[in-house]
């Protein structure tokens, strides 16, 4: 039942962010996930809470304005998505490598 809730609840986190910025922030126990656009903060954290064992602090989400793409003549705007700024209590940290 435990592993079952682990899995459902990794569905949702399509994929952690990683650039200079985070990186930066990583050393603040802050890290970053591109989510699902459906999910609020509260099942983000509890989502977060349940996989990795840490105790979030704070969250703060945003949702980054498409931009339209081409291939070829085709148009059409790049996916959707919703980033969140996880913050970790001190002691705790998510190892991502």
């Amino acid at each position: 039942m435990q592993l079952y809730k682990k899995i459902s609840n990794l569905i949702y986190f399509v994929y952690p962010i990683i650039t200079d910025k985070t990186a930066k922030l990583m050393e603040n126990n802050e890290y970053s996930f591109a989510v699902d656009v459906r999910l609020s903060k509260g099942s983000i954290k509890k989502s977060i809470e349940d996989i990795f064992n840490v105790k979030v602090i704070g969250i703060n989400t945003l949702r980054p304005p498409k931009k339209q793409r081409k291939v070829g003549k085709f148009s059409g705007y790049s996916s959707n998505y919703k980033k969140a700024i996880i913050k970790l209590a001190k002691g705790d940290s998510i190892n991502l490598f």
